[in-house]
């Protein structure tokens, strides 16, 4: 069975990945949800259904071909003149059974001074991390679908730069009747090719990503489950002396309920009507890691999203909680390329 094959591998290079002592990791943007409706969903999601390519770009397996000639085109303005971008366009080729995607994602972090060892000022330059994608997903059977994402990934600050590559590789079972779905998606399986000046090499961000999703029948309401660095329990931070700093206590417990919730990721979604979709998340892990101890924390770790669905355009925008006072606005437009634009005789033969 093509599907369970797959899963194989996938658990394989899990088990592979969690035998490696911990430590800091590279290119760790890749982790950053890429569009607002993966945003609102808590940020790790890979079962949720909908005809959005960009949450296709996160999990291949999503990839169907109403998703061809679509086009979303994403931004996100972080802090102090940071901000992200996301492209994606989707393809469907009869012939090939295949659908699918090229993504771009590109993130600036604008402008910072450049000095020497003893601070003088040297001039300033602008860092920016940016990774290429191709993404391609098939039908297996009735209710099977599975994917594969190659990356091409860059990280340049000033003088520093690195590359690397990676895959992503993602099962799907999808009963429509039943309106379930269930995933399981292996993200950034890859390696460095160079790497910056004066460091040692570092390894992806891996991380094996699990979930279930449920639109309740005869209701407006539909709830996900995702579960996420499932490769390796213990993802607790536990730096004493960070820790002691900032007023977090220190647990030597490596199986409690914490450590176990620090994998789960709730969402859940109201359809109201089939033109409009609100989305709340609630990621727990982000809740724990941007906490500070000693106060309140407020909304840390929610989020949540709309979505106005029309028959040429999907707009969409997220609204994620990071830190008490600090939260992100996201903004998607989804477009159907050829509902727009006819590419006459030429569009034809593609089946534009």
């Amino acid at each position: 069975m093509r599907p369970g094959l797959i899963i194989y591998c996938i658990f394989l290079w899990s088990a592979l990945q969690a035998q490696r002592l911990g430590g800091n990791t590279v290119f760790n943007f890749l982790k950053l949800p890429n569009t607002p409706q993966l945003s609102a969903l808590g940020g790790v999601n890979v079962s949720s259904q909908s005809n959005d390519i960009g949450l296709a770009a996160n999990n291949p397996a999503l990839l169907n071909p109403q998703m061809h000639a679509q086009m979303n085109a994403a931004f996100n303005a972080f802090y102090d003149g940071i901000s992200s971008s996301n492209l994606s366009l989707g393809y469907h080729h009869r012939d090939l059974n295949t659908t699918f995607l090229w993504g771009l994602n590109y993130l600036n972090y604008g402008d910072i001074q450049q000095t020497d060892p003893s601070g003088n000022m040297l001039g300033s330059f602008r860092p920016v991390d940016w990774s290429m994608q191709l993404s391609a997903s098939r039908k297996y059977l009735e209710r099977w679908h599975y994917g594969l994402t190659l990356k091409f990934i860059h990280s340049g600050y000033g003088l520093y730069k690195a590359s690397g590559v990676a895959a992503d590789v993602g099962v799907l079972y999808l009963d429509s009747t039943h309106s379930f779905s269930a995933s399981v998606l292996a993200k950034n399986m890859g390696t460095q090719l160079t790497r910056y000046q004066g460091t040692d090499p570092s390894d992806l961000p891996f991380d094996l990503q699990a979930g279930i999703t449920k639109r309740l029948q005869n209701s407006p309401f539909g709830f996900s489950l995702t579960l996420n660095n499932l490769h390796q329990f213990d993802i607790t931070y536990n730096d004493t002396v960070f820790n002691n700093s900032n007023g977090f206590s220190n647990s030597g417990r490596k199986f409690s309920f914490d450590n176990i919730f620090r994998h789960v990721v709730l969402a859940g979604n109201i359809y109201l009507g089939d033109k409009i979709e609100l989305a709340v998340g609630y990621n727990y892990l982000r809740r724990k890691e941007l906490s500070i101890g000693g106060s309140g924390n407020g909304l840390t770790g929610f989020s949540m999203g709309l979505s106005l669905i029309l028959n040429k355009l999907q707009v969409r925008y997220a609204r994620s909680q990071y830190q008490n006072n600090t939260a992100y606005n996201q903004f998607g437009l989804n477009i159907a390329l050829n509902k727009y634009f006819s590419l006459g005789k030429w569009g034809e033969k593609i089946g534009w």
